[in-house]
């Protein structure tokens, strides 16, 4: 059976930002949490490359979910092979506000500075962000792994 337009459109939309290069303790965590996402009925949101974008997409795909790439260059080729959705912004690291606005709720995956601008977004545009093995700052609710993190998502939705 098709979904619907409507269907689609009244999900909530997760995003997972985090490394391009982490170790694979992490992108097995991100792997997961895309897993549980997709479980859960929500979209996962990312950036569309490697690490732990891929890991993410990876499990979202597994579980049957439908996965968002918000792209920092021009083509939609750039994609991991996971991704469904592709939109190339040509804008490079400056697509990660993107990332953040189409959004409801973050979940942050080790990560360095791209990961970091991406939490100050998050910050700015008041979104929650929570964390796994990431930067310890404000904002920043750190849980110990992926299944707290979709309970914790759940509660806020329901």
């Amino acid at each position: 059976m098709p979904v619907k337009r409507s269907d689609l459109f009244c999900k909530k939309r997760v995003g997972i930002i985090g490394g391009n290069f982490p170790e694979e303790k992490f992108l097995k965590e991100a792997e997961k949490m895309g897993e549980l996402i997709a479980r859960s009925g929500y979209v996962l949101v990312n950036g569309g490359m490697g690490g732990v974008m891929e890991a993410s997409a990876r499990g979202a795909h597994a579980a049957a979910g439908l996965v968002i790439g918000i792209l920092p260059g021009k083509s939609t080729e750039e994609a991991n092979p996971y991704i469904d959705i592709a939109i190339p912004t040509g804008l490079g690291y400056m697509r990660n506000a993107m990332v953040i606005m189409n959004t409801d709720v973050l979940v942050a995956i080790d990560g360095s500075y791209g990961t970091l601008s991406e939490i100050a977004y998050a910050r700015i545009y008041k979104k929650t962000i929570f964390g796994l093995n990431t930067w310890d700052i404000e904002g920043v609710i750190h849980l110990k792994d992926p299944g707290e993190v979709i309970e914790r998502i759940d509660a806020l939705f329901k």
